[in-house]
């Protein structure tokens, strides 16, 4: 295997991994009630108290889904917009699946909207009295989404330093 295909397989797996977390992102925002009606019985399987702090706000949040999706189901139609979201970011990435190094910039705009989860989730989150460790649980998702692409990043670098000749090739036509 050439180098160059070799680098390029390993920033592919890398891709792969971010592409897949936006995908599951997505699509788990469907059925959010079904969900967390599934996620509090294996909690309760497990054992975990009901009066838990955890527990306590799951089942706050299920009551409010389930209320309002039977009383304002249109209100859900936001979520499945947000599901798409994660979505078309993910098929926006398939631009760096193709030409890593001409959309090397899909990298930078994916690093800047991760840091961007962080002040979002705090800011928003107190304002929308999401407790403390619910907003840690989300900003983890902008923390470990720039993993994938850090190491995309470089992976990217080597790619453009084992093709000078083909950059100046593009240039010129």
């Amino acid at each position: 295997m050439q180098p160059d295909a070799k680098v390029l397989r390993r920033l592919r797996i890398w891709l792969s991994l971010f592409i897949a977390g936006l995908v599951l992102s997505g699509i788990t925002a469907f059925p959010l009630e079904r969900e967390l009606s599934t996620l509090l019985l294996g909690l309760d399987s497990l054992g975990i108290p009901r009066g838990s702090a955890l527990m306590t706000w799951l089942h706050t949040v299920h009551d409010a889904l389930a209320t309002t999706n039977q009383r304002y189901p249109f209100l859900a139609y936001g979520t499945d917009w947000l599901a798409f979201g994660h979505l078309a970011i993910a098929m926006a990435f398939l631009g760096l699946w193709i030409d890593p190094v001409r959309n090397k910039w899909l990298i930078t705009w994916g690093l800047i909207t991760c840091a961007a989860v962080v002040p979002l989730a705090f800011v928003a989150g107190t304002i929308r009295s999401i407790p403390l460790c619910w907003r840690f649980i989300d900003s983890s998702f902008g923390v470990f989404g720039a993993i994938p692409l850090l190491f995309c990043r470089y992976y990217v670098v080597r790619l453009e330093q084992h093709k000078p000749a083909r950059r100046i090739l593009t240039r010129l036509a």
